[in-house]
């Protein structure tokens, strides 16, 4: 339907104008030509109607940026191997199945990873903004990051990120994603993260 929502404003229009333009050029009109126009009339209100509604109920997708940095992976070589591998692996999921350019995770104190299109810092440095969902143990998605003076925080994220999710992993840590679009994720989605991060919070301790 994305394609066609401008058709039955067309067709409305374009059905106006012809009995507008007939009307005008009938030099003897006739109960049925009236009654046929009006017929006409109402019929194209309604394609123009239509149209107008399913432009309203179109979402619009958000525009999207060429996210500033290089892609990689950052993991702490400290870890033992296969912690890395888990770690990988849900930044790797959270990479190909959402709307995430970039994955940091940070935990007791430390950066435990980084992957996608990284920033200039390499190291979480805790502001407002985690601390405040490591102090609730409540998730915050900022969906326009652009708008929030917080956003000098995520130096670690590339600096023109649109859309970032900071979810805790339990109370020492936090998962932190990030978008090229303002209002990229979805309920369904944020349930996905959010899963992952309680994921994280078993493996990590």
């Amino acid at each position: 339907m994305n394609r066609w929502y401008w058709l039955p404003l067309i067709v409305g229009n374009l059905g106006a104008v012809v009995l507008l333009v007939n009307r005008g050029v009938s030099e003897n009109l006739t109960p049925a030509q009236t009654r046929a126009d009006a017929l006409g009339i109402i019929l194209s209100a309604v394609l123009i109607l239509t149209g107008l509604l399913w432009q309203n109920i179109q979402p619009k997708p958000p525009n999207t940026v060429e996210l500033q940095g290089v892609n990689g992976l950052e993991i702490n070589p400290e870890l033992p191997k296969f912690l890395q591998q888990e770690l990988a692996w849900c930044s790797h999921t959270l990479l190909t199945t959402t709307p995430t350019k970039i994955v940091v995770i940070y935990y007791d104190g430390k950066t435990q990873l980084r992957r996608g299109v990284l920033g200039v810092n390499h190291q979480v440095q805790p502001g407002a903004i985690v601390q405040r969902v490591l102090a609730q143990q409540k998730p915050i998605y900022l969906v326009n990051l652009n708008l929030y003076p917080g956003r000098v925080e995520f130096d670690y994220l590339p600096a023109n990120t649109q859309a970032v999710v900071v979810q805790p992993i339990g109370d020492r840590g936090v998962l932190v994603v990030g978008a090229n679009a303002p209002r990229s994720y979805t309920r369904q989605e944020e349930g996905w993260i959010a899963a992952l991060a309680d994921k994280l919070a078993v493996l990590l301790a």
